[in-house]
């Protein structure tokens, strides 16, 4: 999966936090209180993301209504899966990674090999 770009991830952050689907308009008057940016510009890179099977879009009146169809945590799984594949020594990669983690980080990986360990185990 590729990395997304700096606007696309903006406005997949927004739709990620509100956790409901939003139009153009939303997200425009949302960016536009830290940066200008034009309705145009979000409306060309919302259809960007959907025809990148990021975004899933509805028709709500004239307006699109845009909601991610997948998790922020999905997305971040993909591309970490993505960079190990990519790795020659995926096991040397992850041993930087942790080394590299704070300590609740490290105790949140070992939570979730744990959760993934019992449920590979049923």
């Amino acid at each position: 999966m590729r990395r997304l770009g700096e606007l696309e991830a903006e406005i997949m952050d927004r739709l990620w936090t509100w956790g409901h689907p939003a139009t153009v308009r939303e997200i425009v008057d949302d960016l536009n209180r830290t940066r200008p940016v034009a309705y145009t510009t979000v409306m060309t890179v919302a259809d960007i993301l959907h025809t990148k099977g990021m975004l899933r879009r509805e028709k709500s009146g004239r307006a699109w209504l845009y909601d991610p169809i997948c998790s922020r945590e999905s997305y971040t799984a993909a591309l970490m899966r993505d960079a190990l594949g990519e790795n020659p020594n995926p096991s040397g990669a992850l041993v930087r990674l942790v080394e590299q983690m704070s300590p609740d980080e490290v105790a949140a990986l070992r939570r979730a090999l744990r959760a993934a360990g019992s449920r590979s185990e049923r």
